[in-house]
């Protein structure tokens, strides 16, 4: 299995933070069953005060080759154009098998 680790920074000129990480939460976790090969998808918006990112995305697949597919899937890549990009400034990933 392969782990997909995704932190986001969303800009400072987002004007509604809470609704947009809820957005991106309900748009990623709801790829499981629609793209192949998720495992487990799990977004946290609730980080403690000493965070310094927004998003965390905690992701498992059935194997790289999965994780290739979901980063071109249709209804994945609508939501990372839709409900991510838009807001975020920093985007920071590692990916590792288990």
């Amino acid at each position: 299995m392969v782990k997909h680790m995704i932190l986001w920074k969303l800009k400072d000129t987002v004007s509604d933070k809470e609704k947009v990480k809820a957005e991106i939460k309900a748009g990623l976790e709801g790829l499981k069953g629609v793209v192949p090969g998720i495992v487990e998808i799990v977004v946290q918006t609730n980080g403690l005060l000493s965070s310094n990112a927004d998003v965390l995305l905690d992701s498992t697949f059935v194997d790289e080759d999965a994780l290739k597919g979901y980063a071109t899937h249709p209804a994945h890549v609508a939501v990372a154009n839709e409900r991510v990009r838009p807001y975020a400034e920093i985007r920071l990933c590692l990916d590792y098998e288990l």
